[in-house]
């Protein structure tokens, strides 16, 4: 099966900011952290792993250190029809 290709990353905003969160659609690459795909922003700086729930872990891209977990969603690939 193929990996998806493209997720939406939700960011939460500060505590106590009132805002919405922040979203970032990031990249399969080939690479892979623990089993789980990393994914990449397309500046390449924001990083993340991907397990089967759809659970991200961010990657701290100067030493590989996981951070919070984020809640991502896959997103339909390029050139799909939706609905």
């Amino acid at each position: 099966m193929d990996p998806v290709q493209r997720y939406a990353v939700s960011l939460p905003g500060p505590v106590c900011g009132h805002r919405p969160a922040t979203v970032v659609v990031v990249h399969w690459t080939p690479r892979s952290v623990d089993g789980n795909s990393v994914y990449t922003d397309e500046t390449g700086e924001f990083q993340v792993s991907i397990n089967a729930d759809g659970v991200a872990s961010r990657l701290d891209a100067d030493d590989g250190h996981q951070h919070q977990c984020l809640h991502a969603v896959p997103l339909p690939r390029t050139g799909s029809p939706v609905g």
